[in-house]
């Protein structure tokens, strides 16, 4: 056993943009040698590996507590991932460094998890960790009036509506949450409208990390009624409740986490170590990323609404780049970018929704400011085009290849998914809304020469 005193200082490491270890003190470089790896190579132990590609990905700094194996243990140890600008790789200090034996698994609890969640199944289908279909019983479709081939890789709602329970929930979502077994989840099948009741049991991959659900389907007679079902969103195949709840259920409490976090961090109640007020930065950077991902959710099902409008109302469009530039100065001032917003005297006036308006040109300066090199500058024009009073954002970034230039628009899409960025709803969202103004969102851009993007909403004639 590799005995080493949790007492002992932080351990550092340095791991280049490549993914390869260039720096590393005894402990980090011991440790990855023993995994195979060595200065100069790619980093060997593979939970170190997956929270530098993570930190790469997302380009923040973020602390977590992992179990590294080493031999025939394993190591306790609290690693800070600091994403390096410079190099574009990232610096680790760990602490906590503590060896305790290897957990030793009962034999496949999985396994009869399944066999009795199936045990009353009418058929069973299984999915992969993102909700996406595997399998799904052969002789399912045929029965009961769907074709169970091309669901194979689709989300599992395009083969059942979910509906709440008798106490307004979806087990689903909180067993999805803490990859654990649910039961009794109302449903109808998709193409019949026949109402069935699910369960299922979390699939585990070899690392014992969560891989799905293998899940059961029970038929429901008319005597066992369910829940009314909820009108969905067709994009979506979610009930319009969703986002409601989703929003009731998560804002406050991370608005609360993000609070208290700021609080520890800023060390209002008193001296505290350096290491915990350095945790608690990365857990209010973390909630603010999560609180941002529902507000996108939220917009993303308003605006996929039938019935979604948004008000007309004579607003100064160059006002309202001002007001957006300012809301993203303090951003722009850490990462080292300039805004160059419109003057106090500049003004453009056109139709559209203020909040509206304000959001889509927080987004596309956002993304300039976020892709801007370091000293960059990003220009902020409002200018008369015919019809249409149009704010140009424009950028020093490396640019947009034509190829990509229609994708960045769809819903997730991100060209480089190892960049820092968001959920990739951004301008999908920011274009669905300036069409409904009358408006639009275009980007004009080569790789190389930075992004200009357009936003258009109707003149007004004062």
């Amino acid at each position: 056993m590799n005995v080493i005193d949790p007492g002992l200082p932080s351990v550092r490491g340095h791991v280049d943009g490549a993914g390869r270890l260039i720096e590393a003190d005894s402990r980090l470089h011991d440790l990855n040698a023993r995994a195979g790896g060595a200065i100069g190579a790619p980093l060997a132990v593979p939970q170190l590996a997956t929270l530098v590609r993570l930190v790469q990905r997302l380009q923040i700094l973020v602390s977590r507590g992992i179990v590294a194996a080493d031999g025939d243990d394993d190591i306790d140890m609290w690693v800070r991932a600091d994403p390096d600008a410079e190099s574009g790789g990232v610096r680790l200090s760990i602490t906590g460094w503590k060896p305790r034996q290897p957990w030793q698994p009962i034999a496949e609890p999985d396994a009869r998890d399944r066999d009795f969640v199936r045990s009353a199944a009418n058929w069973v289908w299984e999915t992969d960790s993102a909700l996406r279909l595997t399998s799904v019983s052969a002789d399912a479709g045929p029965r009961h009036g769907f074709e169970a081939a091309p669901l194979l890789g689709q989300p599992l709602t395009r083969l059942f509506i979910l509906a709440e329970d008798a106490s307004g929930m979806f087990p689903i979502l909180g067993a999805l949450a803490m990859r654990q077994r649910f039961d009794a989840q109302p449903a109808q099948i998709r193409a019949t409208g026949r109402p069935v009741l699910l369960s299922a049991a979390p699939r585990l991959d070899i690392a014992g990390s969560f891989a799905g659900f293998a899940g059961a389907t029970q038929m429901v007679e008319t005597v066992h009624p369910l829940a009314p079902i909820v009108p969905q969103t067709a994009e979506l195949g979610l009930p319009e409740a969703f986002s409601t709840r989703l929003d009731k259920a998560l804002r406050a409490p991370l608005g609360r986490i993000i609070a208290n976090a700021d609080s520890i961090n800023a060390q209002s109640e008193g001296p505290l170590r350096q290491d915990y007020a350095d945790y608690a930065a990365d857990i209010a950077t973390a909630g603010r990323h999560l609180l941002g991902l529902v507000d996108d959710l939220v917009d993303l099902q308003a605006i996929e609404r039938a019935d979604f409008v948004v008000a007309a109302e004579p607003i100064d469009i160059a006002d309202v780049a001002r007001r957006a530039a300012g809301l993203l100065s303090v951003r722009a001032a850490a990462a080292n970018v300039r805004i160059d917003r419109p003057s106090a005297q500049d003004s453009l006036p056109a139709t559209g929704e203020f909040r509206r308006a304000l959001q889509v040109l927080v987004n596309l300066i956002g993304n300039a400011v976020r892709y801007s090199p370091d000293d960059g500058m990003v220009w902020i024009r409002a200018e008369r085009d015919g019809d249409f009073a149009a704010v140009v954002v424009a950028d020093q970034g490396k640019g947009i290849a034509l190829a990509d230039q229609a994708r960045i628009f769809e819903k997730f899409e991100r060209i480089d998914v190892t960049e820092p960025g968001g959920s990739g709803l951004g301008l999908y969202i920011a274009r669905r809304l300036a069409r409904a103004m009358g408006g639009d969102v275009t980007v004009d851009s080569a790789p190389g020469q930075g992004a200009r993007f357009v936003f258009t909403l109707p003149f007004r004639n004062i």
